[in-house]
């Protein structure tokens, strides 16, 4: 499937509703350290409701812990300083999206390493500065998961129309 990379997330509600959208839409979600709270934080919980155990959540103290666990996982990063929209990337099963802390995005080394054209960005009116990162991954990750055709999806029952 997909998988979510956050590094050094900072608000714990933000994280929670991402492993509730991750166990939702089947990805894993990977967080990198150092986190800015504890993953048991009751924030977390209350946001990821009881979805924790449907999530498959997998911790790392650092980027380079990251990247030596998942040496062949393909990469795409989101960043305000992206050049191409999140909606022109050509999403492949297995790859991974990775966004950055809430107050600073991810720095321009990891930039680098990912490339400019992994560099990935959402539509935004002038002037405006940033989205909330849970609502970044969710248009992100849903984009991806669509040009996947929903793969492992259940398909909605539809409706006879008979009342």
């Amino acid at each position: 499937m997909l998988h979510v990379i956050l590094y050094q997330p900072e608000i714990p509600p933000n994280t929670g509703n991402i492993i509730r959208l991750c166990a939702n839409t089947g990805a894993t979600l990977h967080l990198v350290g150092p986190l800015g709270f504890e993953l048991d934080d009751a924030r977390v919980r209350r946001a990821g409701l009881d979805y924790h155990s449907l999530a498959c959540v997998r911790q790392y103290d650092h980027w380079g812990a990251f990247r030596a666990a998942n040496a062949g996982l393909e990469l795409w990063s989101f960043s305000t300083r992206g050049t191409r929209w999140h909606s022109d990337a050509g999403f492949s099963a297995g790859q991974g999206l990775v966004f950055g802390p809430e107050t600073k995005g991810l720095p321009l080394a990891i930039l680098a390493e990912i490339g400019p054209g992994r560099c990935l960005r959402l539509p935004m009116v002038s002037d405006s500065r940033s989205l909330n990162l849970s609502n970044c991954v969710a248009v992100g990750l849903y984009e991806a998961w669509r040009q996947l055709g929903y793969a492992t999806a259940q398909r909605p029952v539809l409706d006879s129309g008979v009342n």
